[in-house]
């Protein structure tokens, strides 16, 4: 993951939801150059956001003896005109999910106002060959040092 579109994970329950958080700065990288005289925060982002923390949940979930790749969104729906200056709060819930996918949505608050949302969100696994490498990644990425002795 070379960019990280959240700060931090809140709340986890395994195979059930992960929330997270992340402050859109207008110091943001993507902002640079990508609007004219007003900057917005783009779709994308939220996407990748949700995409990026509903992921991690599959991978906790199977202990990290999984990783998995999304193959698959349906109904999105990102804001229009979002500008930066907000923390959003990005929830992903599991649907279902076997030994071989995951299926799951996701959405974005804004002020307890739903500003974007994935209805249908389709992870495919495959084993993870370093699980204990993945989860020492998860602990740091997500702020969360005190799952270490969960994990």
């Amino acid at each position: 993951m070379r960019f990280l579109f959240y700060d931090r994970v809140l709340e986890l329950e395994k195979k059930r939801a992960i929330v997270g958080t992340k402050s859109f700065a207008l110091s943001e990288e993507f902002h640079r150059g990508h609007f004219g005289k007003v900057a917005l925060i783009p779709g994308v982002i939220f996407i990748e956001a949700m995409a990026q923390l509903l992921g991690w949940l599959v991978c906790y979930s199977y202990d990290f003896e999984v990783s998995c790749i999304m193959s698959l969104i349906e109904g999105v729906k990102v804001p229009a005109q979002l500008k930066p200056g907000w923390e959003a709060r990005i929830h992903g819930e599991i649907i279902s999910t076997t030994d071989k996918d995951t299926l799951g949505k996701a959405w974005v608050e804004v002020a307890g106002d739903r500003v974007a949302s994935i209805d249908r969100v389709i992870y495919i696994h495959f084993r993870e060959t370093h699980p204990a490498e993945l989860a020492e990644r998860f602990v740091y990425l997500s702020g969360r040092s005190d799952l270490l002795g969960d994990l």
